[in-house]
Formats: structure tokens, sequence, C-alpha cells
């Protein structure tokens, strides 16, 4: 039996947001409160995939206010053929004025 090879396909691209960004909310700070505050950044594929690629994201910047420490997590999720969602979370008194990110795919 033969099989064809299926070449890999590879796609990137470099992201940024911020508070010039719509809904953008981790330039406010509750230091009362350590709950994490996330925002969401949906991320399509210029050509779809055979499958679910392998992502990886690179964090590139930040502005983060000098006052506190840099609390930060850059993560991807729901990663489909089409796309996926980068959640990047800050918490406690963190101020995040804006994040830059690259990202990477790999699949069929």
């Amino acid at each position: 039996m033969n099989s064809a090879a299926v070449p890999w396909k590879v796609l990137s691209s470099h992201v940024g947001v911020g508070i010039l960004t719509e809904g953008w909310v981790l330039d406010v700070a509750y230091p009362e409160s350590l709950d994490a505050r996330q925002f969401i950044v949906d991320v399509l594929f210029d050509s779809p995939f055979a499958a679910p690629p392998v992502v990886h994201l690179g964090l590139t910047g930040f502005d983060v206010d000098r006052r506190e420490s840099a609390r930060l997590s850059v993560k991807a999720q729901n990663i489909t053929e089409s796309g996926f969602q980068t959640v990047i979370s800050t918490w406690d008194a963190t101020r995040v004025f804006s994040v830059e990110f690259d990202w990477l795919a790999i699949g069929a």
C-alpha cells in the first residue's frame, strides 16, 4: 500500500494590541482583587489547514506600568483548521498598556 506524503504547511504573523484596541481592559487594575483579567485576540489563518495545526506563540513586546510587577500571560486556545484565539491575561495590580506577539502555526 502506498500513501502520498502530505507536505507541511507553515503560517506565521505578528500581532500588536493595546489601549487603542476596542475592548482592551488590561490597563485598569483592581488592587483589592487578585482575579485575572483577560483580553482575547481572534487570529484567522490566511488559508485553512486540513486539521488543527500546532500553534506556537512568542511574546515580542509589552508596555506595563513600571510601578507594579509585570504579570503577563499569553496562551493559544480553541485551535481549529481556520484559526485560534490568543488569551492575554494579567492579574493583581499590574496595568498592561500593550502586548505584541508572534505566532507560528505548523500542520498539514
